[in-house]
């Protein structure tokens, strides 16, 4: 009778295997994204594209304000740029952390592996397609890559889902139409497409085949005995500790330096090659949120700032920056960001001397 009982007992599910995930919970990733999207992002975006088309602006430099030159270093600086951003960006940062926290515990891990997890174009292209609605900074779609790449996806297409979101923004590329002019917003799209695909299909070949650093999966698995909701919970506790403090202290250093990252528009700051360089990478440092790249540029040139140096921030400024960086990293090779680092600056630095001679 023994042997018998133990022979047909129920095995105990091996430490470190997922469990199955029902069909229908991917439902409430897309129920969460679709309202979310819908609240932060679609609505007011297409509000604000009858104000571009209309006045031709949409707001302020949150970097400088409408003087040529930011506010000089101190905590009141800090904490008054700090202020503008987070009050600009805090509803897409928690949309950010929840599409995170629900894409590893609510997508198949298989499905994920299976259409985003190959090296090549088409999981790239793939994830840079899904970035579209999203329109989010590279701040708010930091999470999600993080989430992407703990579900396997491939360090290709989570770099394009990662890039295309504030690079390809369409609701940004309008806005820069009728602001700036529709020649900004066709090179916005041409080198986008280079910086996205190009950077995320070159990152793939600097990594191997592995699809996500062992500890995190390793931190997955040993949750994956728990409910959905512990789960869950988990995986949005890991990334609000990974991701708050660090985000919150960077942007405040970077406000406070923002005089010294931008300094005040001279003459010689029109179109020389070293404000280009110097601009390009000041960019790629800085975080904005979403389109704020359009009046920082249309105050600087206001100001005298050529077409070159400006094309470079129009590039840069968005694509990434030091906190979004920040919040990546643990789901990257540090040699991955390095050389998306390097990418942003030097398709931004090209990008400017493109379009002095185009413009």
């Amino acid at each position: 009778m023994s042997q018998l009982t133990s022979s047909t007992a129920t095995p105990k599910k091996p430490l470190g295997t997922r469990q199955p995930i029902s069909w229908h919970y991917p439902l409430v990733f897309i129920l969460v994204a679709v309202i979310g999207l819908f609240f932060v992002k679609w609505s007011p975006y297409y509000d604000k594209a009858f104000v571009a088309a209309a006045s031709h602006s949409i707001g302020a430099s949150i970097i400088t304000g409408k003087a040529a030159v930011a506010p000089a270093p101190s905590w009141e600086s800090a904490l008054a740029y700090a202020t503008a951003y987070f009050t600009a960006v805090w509803k897409a940062v928690i949309l950010g952390l929840l599409l995170g926290s629900l894409v590893q515990v609510v997508i198949p891990q298989n499905w994920i592996r299976g259409t985003l997890g190959r090296k090549g174009f088409g999981s790239t292209a793939l994830a840079g397609a899904a970035s579209l609605p999203g329109m989010m900074c590279s701040c708010c779609a930091a999470p999600v890559a993080v989430g992407l790449r703990a579900q396997s996806a491939s360090v290709g297409a989570a770099l394009a889902f990662f890039l295309g979101n504030p690079v390809l923004n369409p609701a940004t590329i309008i806005f820069m139409g009728f602001v700036l002019s529709w020649k900004f917003a066709i090179l916005r799209i041409v080198a986008g497409l280079v910086l996205v695909f190009g950077t995320a299909l070159v990152a793939d070949r600097l990594v191997d085949s592995r699809p996500a650093p062992p500890e995190l999966t390793a931190q997955l698995d040993a949750a994956s005995n728990g409910g959905l909701f512990a789960r869950w919970m988990q995986a949005l506790g890991k990334l609000i500790i990974d991701t708050i403090p660090a985000y919150l202290i960077v942007v405040l250093v970077l406000g406070a330096a923002r005089a010294w990252l931008f300094p005040a528009v001279g003459a010689e700051w029109h179109d020389g090659i070293l404000t280009l360089i110097f601009l390009a990478v000041a960019g790629t440092l800085f975080v904005i949120p979403t389109a704020a790249e359009i009046p920082v540029v249309q105050t600087l040139m206001s100001f005298g700032l050529g077409v070159g140096p400006a094309v470079a921030l129009l590039m840069t400024l968005p694509a990434v920056s030091l906190p979004s960086l920040l919040i990546v990293k643990r789901v990257f090779p540090a040699r991955v960001l390095l050389f998306v680092t390097a990418a942003v600056a030097l398709v931004g630095i090209v990008s400017g001397l493109a379009a002095q001679i185009l413009f």
